[in-house]
């Protein structure tokens, strides 16, 4: 691990000021992939900024016109259980436990969980080039064991995705983030927050350098009725998605659906969201038939490589099996089986 230095910073303007200083002083919340990138001398860190001591960024409240903000340095596991989250937002709390290990999502933080880096092996492997790694040495990916890679928004630059499971949920659900920077204070809208890797594949975001997320913010609709995440992995514990879905719908009295979102994780460098598809469902019946022509749509353009052709059917079979899934969120309990 290459030697840093460490200070706390006492409130959020110390913290911008910390982090602007140099363009290798990184934050420090939760530790649990910044940590790692350390170890593995992926990344360096001149100071690291240690944002725990500062005062408000902990707290869940009810947003006066409805919703949820929930602070940055609240973690994973605090966020999934609290009353409010379970009873408005399950999709957000069902997404969160499907991800890492309890021992993690005690430790890590929704701030940090919008911020963790791809886990491509050769984004991992100093010894190998990686465009995101460093800017102009090629992609091993690409030629290489692909397995675990994208099939959608990828670029001859990059084909790594993002392995988050909580940000599928909250793009489903629209969310915001909240951000104090050197510029003062802004907000993202969920979609805009992640980019695709294009020419620039070591961008993983939006944010500017100094910028802190202090919160989430969600709207008021939930979709607490009708809902499902759906994560497909190698093993049941402590493995990131091959691929992942959230849905969420809201169903007049005859099935016929109002409002729906579908999100896809574990196919892109962000979470995979196609407002034509969610489109094409409003005033359609909740059938099969129309969550496959549903399934088209997003995954139109789809191209896989050596390993991970089978991603695109796999993906395919996903949403159709959330969706209905959404429609009895019942069937998610273990052991039961979904109508289909």
């Amino acid at each position: 691990m290459n030697n840093f230095a460490y200070q706390k910073a006492s409130d959020i303007d110390h913290a911008t000021s910390l982090v602007s200083e140099h363009n290798n002083n990184q934050v420090i919340a939760g530790g649990t992939n910044i940590i790692d990138l350390l170890k593995y001398f992926v990344t360096q860190a001149d100071t690291l900024v240690d944002i725990n001591g500062i005062a408000g960024l902990r707290e869940v409240k009810e947003l006066p016109g409805g919703g949820l903000r929930m602070g940055a340095l609240l973690t994973n596991a605090d966020t999934a259980y609290h009353p409010l989250v379970e009873e408005k937002y399950p999709l957000l709390s069902k997404a969160i436990l499907a991800g890492a290990s309890p021992q993690i999502r005690n430790m890590a933080t929704n701030g940090g969980n919008l911020l963790q880096r791809t886990r491509c092996y050769y984004f991992y492997d100093v010894q190998t080039p990686c465009n995101k790694r460093a800017p102009g040495s090629g992609c091993s990916a690409i030629d290489g064991y692909n397995r675990i890679h994208a099939i959608l928004g990828h670029s001859d630059s990059c084909i790594a995705v993002f392995p988050s499971d909580m940000c599928v949920a909250l793009s489903a659900l629209d969310a915001s983030v909240n951000i104090s920077g050197v510029n003062g204070n802004s907000t993202l809208r969920f979609a805009d927050f992640h980019r695709l890797p294009g020419d620039t594949p070591e961008i993983d975001n939006n944010l500017i350098k100094g910028d802190i997320i202090t919160s989430i913010d969600l709207p008021e609709k939930g979709f607490s009725q009708n809902y499902s995440y759906l994560k497909l992995r190698d093993r049941n514990s402590y493995a990131f998605a091959l691929v992942s879905v959230a849905t969420a719908m809201e169903l007049a009295d005859d099935d016929v659906i109002k409002n729906v979102r579908i999100a896809l994780g574990g196919v892109a460098h962000k979470p995979w969201r196609v407002i034509e598809a969610e489109d094409f469902l409003i005033n359609k019946k909740a059938s099969w038939e129309n969550f496959s022509a549903a399934a088209e749509i997003i995954l139109a353009g789809a191209k896989g490589f050596e390993h991970n052709s089978f991603k695109i059917n796999l993906a395919h079979r996903a949403i159709l099996r959330n969706c209905m899934m959404a429609l009895n969120p019942d069937s998610q309990r273990p052991g039961a089986k979904p109508s289909l």
